[in-house]
């Protein structure tokens, strides 16, 4: 042990870091494993693909809108708890999902899903920061994120699989197992909060909490800077039919050309910034990271001004973009924790509702304004982008 933190190399340390990777994957398996399903959701419940839709809406809002109550709990019962109480209700949740009878049952019972699965998510990111010292912090939410990043490729084949050998119910089978283990991992991790540290859940207390870490120096521009970076990367996501079919001209068993590549680019950059972790301060590797960034919307702008469409001009420099964002999110997720040291719930809550926020426009307003040309997606890509560099260089030139 340090004198500021724990050691990586420790068991219990590692533990920590394996379920906050696990707990980061629920919500992708969540969204995507039951994809594939969709037909026939449909058919047994008698619902057009819009009704069904919804289903993903609703457990994104739910989501988003629960974390702003998980990071409280947190921050006064502790992170095992709501970890605990978190993965329980929403393997309930699951169960309900793979019982549901009809398509209003499944719609509530998915809403159920994101309330409970919010609560793992925030209690991890506070207990990794608990845990260790600053730099450490940054290896082990590298190391989350190199685990996250499996799990947009691999839920739609596991989903696919379990659907085509079980049938759909089997894939929310899946997912109430998932998070039973989640509960019986939670059983075996230690408190990472202090008794010293814990924190009023009072209303009037909670809320001073979040208007504080709006008022904050630093904070706001942080999170605002990282939800601008991850909504250059999410118009391709959210924009994916787009991509795949108007600007590519592809089919739709050709999505893995973008998200394979989206997928690499991810763990590459969560590898290289673990390995920084020790090696550079957070603000080198961040500008590091940005910079990558710009040189990737900038090989995009040319590439629309003197290239057709193809997998390598309009995938190529999204990859470099990837890669640039998962090299500065450990570090950049690690200073907005710490400019809450008392309340890193309630900062890691804030930090995923606007993200959550951020991506829902990016997906409601930014890819219809932008989806008709190739060229507006990248110039949409690059205002994103610029806004984020420039909350980054305001924070650099103002460090206190």
């Amino acid at each position: 042990m340090t004198s500021k933190g724990i050691s990586l190399t420790r068991p219990g340390t590692r533990r920590l870091t394996l379920i906050a990777a696990l707990l980061s994957m629920l919500g992708p398996f969540s969204i995507d494993t039951y994809l594939p399903s969709f037909p026939a959701i449909e058919l047994e419940f008698g619902v057009s693909r819009a009704v069904l839709s919804q289903s993903l809406a609703v457990y994104l809002l739910a989501f988003a809108a629960s974390t702003l109550v998980w990071g409280p709990l947190a921050d006064r019962f502790g992170r095992r708890l709501v970890i605990l109480v978190s993965m329980f209700l929403y393997t309930l949740g699951s169960i309900g999902c793979a019982l549901a009878d009809s398509a209003e049952t499944f719609l509530l019972l998915r809403i159920a899903q994101g309330l409970a699965a919010s609560g793992g998510f925030i209690a991890s990111r506070a207990m990794i920061r608990d845990a260790h010292d600053a730099d450490s912090a940054r290896r082990a939410m590298s190391q989350v994120m190199l685990l996250f990043a499996l799990s947009p490729a691999i839920a739609p084949v596991l989903g696919g699989w379990l659907h085509e050998q079980f049938g759909w119910r089997s894939v929310f089978w899946f997912l109430s197992g998932f998070g039973m283990m989640l509960v019986v991992m939670g059983l075996f991790i230690k408190e990472t909060l202090v008794h010293e540290h814990r924190q009023s859940i009072h209303p009037g207390a909670v809320f001073r909490v979040y208007i504080d870490s709006l008022l904050n120096k630093r904070f706001p521009a942080l999170i605002f800077s990282l939800a601008f970076a991850f909504a250059g990367l999410f118009l391709y996501i959210a924009g994916a039919p787009t991509v795949i079919y108007d600007f590519l001209g592809l089919g739709s068993e050709d999505f893995g050309w973008l998200f394979i590549p989206i997928v690499i680019g991810l763990m590459a950059g969560a590898s290289i910034s673990g390995r920084l972790a020790h090696r550079w301060p957070a603000n080198r590797t961040i500008s590091t990271g940005y910079g990558l960034m710009v040189l990737a919307c900038m090989l995009n702008l040319m590439a629309t001004a003197f290239a057709s469409a193809s997998i390598l001009t309009v995938i190529g420099p999204l990859v470099l973009f990837v890669l640039g964002l998962a090299i500065l999110m450990p570090a950049i997720t690690v200073l907005a924790l710490d400019c809450l040291p008392h309340h890193r719930g309630t900062a890691a809550s804030m930090q995923g509702f606007l993200q959550m926020i951020t991506n829902a426009a990016v997906a409601s307003i930014a890819v219809p304004l932008l989806h008709t040309r190739w060229l507006h997606f990248v110039s949409g890509q690059l205002v994103f982008l610029l806004l984020a560099v420039m909350l980054w260089l305001r924070l650099r030139q103002n460090p206190e």
